[in-house]
């Protein structure tokens, strides 16, 4: 089964290679999707795979990198969208 989902990270997340840690592990993981810091200093990531691989990946990023302090994490159910790789956005 597939499955899609959408979070929304505060804290310390940026300037920790957060984007960088969480691709390397989508790549690992064969997730797909995107994340991008948000002009209000949160991170949104949309993941997408399958369902174990998914869950496995929303912990992933509820941790983040040694150097990031996760305050908060808002997780969205989504629709699946069917992308093809995991890109790091910039606004």
């Amino acid at each position: 089964m597939k499955k899609s989902v959408r979070l929304y990270i505060e804290g310390t997340v940026q300037g920790v290679l957060f984007r960088s840690f969480i691709k390397e592990n989508a790549d690992k993981n064969n997730i797909h999707g995107f994340i991008r810091n948000l002009e209000d200093g949160r991170i949104e990531i949309f993941i997408e795979g399958d369902n174990e691989r998914v869950d496995k990946m929303v912990e992933i990023c509820k941790k983040g990198p040694k150097h990031a302090q996760i305050r908060n994490s808002v997780l969205k159910e989504e629709k699946f969208q069917g992308f093809k790789d995991f890109k790091i956005l910039h606004i």
